[in-house]
């Protein structure tokens, strides 16, 4: 499938086409707020993202910064070829629970040692997720974890026809 082209850059923005491939993995100065359940259960600056072409960030965050009880572990795994293998988290907060909405990697890969001890979540079954302030809007589709905020521009994968990019 060919690439599309990528969308014009407002101020201040960069584009998911420029990202990296294999994935880049870096600390960011920002505070990640996610509620579920009228509960907020991870209020942190202590934030590392992965960016990877075509795709928004996707933002890990440490797992002891989350409120005791939140995180359970799921079933399952999933290998990815440059972080490793993936084992899951389901979220319970506030008498509701999500399953498998998270996920880590407990031994990454070389080069992705900075997920060690993190989670990422999918913002779509939460309350609220925020990136300093804004609300993120969840990556198309539902495989991907990607956030999307005003600082990335796309278009992004995870919609329909995208699978070939």
């Amino acid at each position: 499938m060919k690439r599309p082209s990528p969308a014009p850059l407002a101020p201040g923005q960069e584009s998911v086409w420029d990202y990296p491939r294999p994935p880049a993995v870096d600390r960011v100065d920002r505070r990640v707020i996610v509620a579920f359940g009228g509960v907020t259960v991870v209020d942190t600056r202590d934030v590392v993202r992965v960016r990877e072409t075509s795709h928004p960030p996707v933002y890990y965050l440490k797992i002891s910064d989350f409120v005791p009880g939140s995180l359970v572990d799921a079933s399952g795994s999933s290998w990815c070829e440059f972080k490793g293998r993936a084992a899951y988290f389901d979220l319970v907060a506030g008498g509701r629970s999500a399953e498998g909405v998270g996920w880590t990697y407990p031994e990454p890969s070389r080069g992705y040692e900075l997920l060690e001890g993190r989670v990422a979540l999918y913002a779509g079954p939460m309350d609220s997720v925020t990136v300093d302030g804004e609300t993120v809007i969840p990556q198309p589709g539902g495989f991907y974890g990607g956030w999307i905020t005003h600082e990335v521009a796309g278009p992004f994968k995870g919609g329909p026809g995208s699978s070939g990019w």
